[in-house]
């Protein structure tokens, strides 16, 4: 659940940008995709401003990391954590889970805010939830962040392996994307070998860099733009990847484009420019707009595979520390079926001549409506 998807303006927002004395509320925000709640927590001591976003509880506690990011807006941050809570919805129902969506979201400068105070206390406003929220990491959270929330709350995972938990999710959250790029493939090129294929990989942090590593064994080509130089020096030093700029990114010639870094990057001024066939990649919210945009990638050809779907990996590592099954065999042998998921998704939209995307959402929510009627 590391994965950053810090996203473009939305519709709602550029309506609160016209008008400075028209306010969309947080209701009308909240009822085109049915979110149960939206809670905010402020903390003057500790400089705490936190948002809680939980989308659906039908088929568990609501279930997704915390990103701490230097919004330019509270808007912003709402904007963030509602879509969030939503995605975590889907993915989770999609994967088999029995548990929700949620989102939260804390607002400010990691480096000027985190220290122990300021994490224990968030920790207590979801220890207040009562379950209903179970947080994990995200950006700008690392393992001994939620050790200190964890002081507080037992409503946390993610933890370090050495307490028990089941660490950084990235390693298994890679392999899902690995698997359901594969499946992609499959259906464009008629392979799924990945071998000579030239992937473009939009930021290489945890997950992405691990994904490359996938790649590269497989003999794959691989083009990685990332903000962070350091990060494109080892994944170039230790993979031989090829180093572009953020901007070229859209404009190398590739196979495959894997999105791993901001979401929302697919959108009217990008896809045009892509040359690939296949999109698979690990961030959030792939599709600045998920109806204009998954259907400008279907008329040009382009396989995607749902970005909910194929980065599961993180939320069924979490999901799994949370109850007390976890095992890292048995979540690689889960992250796997991605793969066959993934070409059911892809076949059954090929059939209705509509876009992945909406068929996994129509499985997903297939699936909760089923559970709910049980619960």
């Amino acid at each position: 659940m590391e994965h950053s998807s810090i996203n473009q303006t939305t519709a709602i927002q550029e309506k609160v940008d016209r008008s400075a004395n028209h306010q969309v509320s947080v209701f009308d925000q909240m009822a085109p995709h049915d979110h149960e709640q939206i809670v905010h927590c402020f903390d003057k001591a500790t400089g705490l401003k936190a948002i809680v976003a939980i989308h659906s509880t039908a088929l568990g506690p609501a279930m997704g990391g915390t990103r701490i990011w230097n919004y330019t807006s509270d808007a912003e941050a709402l904007t963030d954590a509602i879509r969030l809570a939503r995605g975590m919805t889907y993915k989770s129902a999609i994967s088999g889970l029995n548990v929700g969506g949620g989102k939260a979201v804390l607002i400010g400068d990691p480096d000027q805010l985190k220290n122990e105070a300021y994490l224990r206390r968030f920790g207590q406003f979801i220890d207040g939830l009562n379950g209903k929220y179970v947080t994990a990491g995200d950006v700008n959270m690392t393992l001994r962040d939620l050790e200190y929330v964890r002081m507080e709350t037992r409503h946390v995972t993610g933890l370090p392996e050495a307490i028990g938990g089941s660490g950084s999710s990235s390693l298994i959250t890679a392999y899902g994307v690995y698997m359901g790029m594969k499946a992609a493939a499959k259906e464009a090129f008629g392979t799924d070998s990945l071998e000579g294929k030239k992937v473009a990989v939009q930021g290489v942090g945890a997950v992405g860099s691990k994904l490359v590593e996938y790649l590269v064994k497989e003999k794959a080509v691989v083009f990685a733009s990332d903000v962070s130089e350091s990060k494109l020096q080892r994944v170039s030093r230790e993979f031989s990847a090829h180093v572009v700029s953020l901007d070229g990114i859209y404009d190398i010639p590739a196979d495959i484009y894997a999105p791993c870094a901001l979401g929302a990057t697919l959108d009217d001024e990008t896809i045009p420019r892509l040359t690939c066939q296949v999109i698979a990649g690990g961030a959030n919210n792939q599709l600045a707009d998920e109806q204009q945009h998954g259907v400008m990638l279907r008329e040009r050809g382009v396989v995607y595979a749902p970005d909910f779907l194929v980065n599961a990996g993180g939320i069924m590592a979490v999901a799994a520390e949370y109850f007390g099954t976890y095992s890292k065999n048995y979540l690689f042998q889960k992250a796997e079926r991605i793969y066959d998921v993934c070409q059911t998704v892809l076949q059954q939209a090929a059939q209705q001549q509509t876009e992945p995307h909406q068929i996994a959402m129509k499985m997903a929510e297939e699936r909760i409506a089923s559970i709910a009627q049980l619960r």
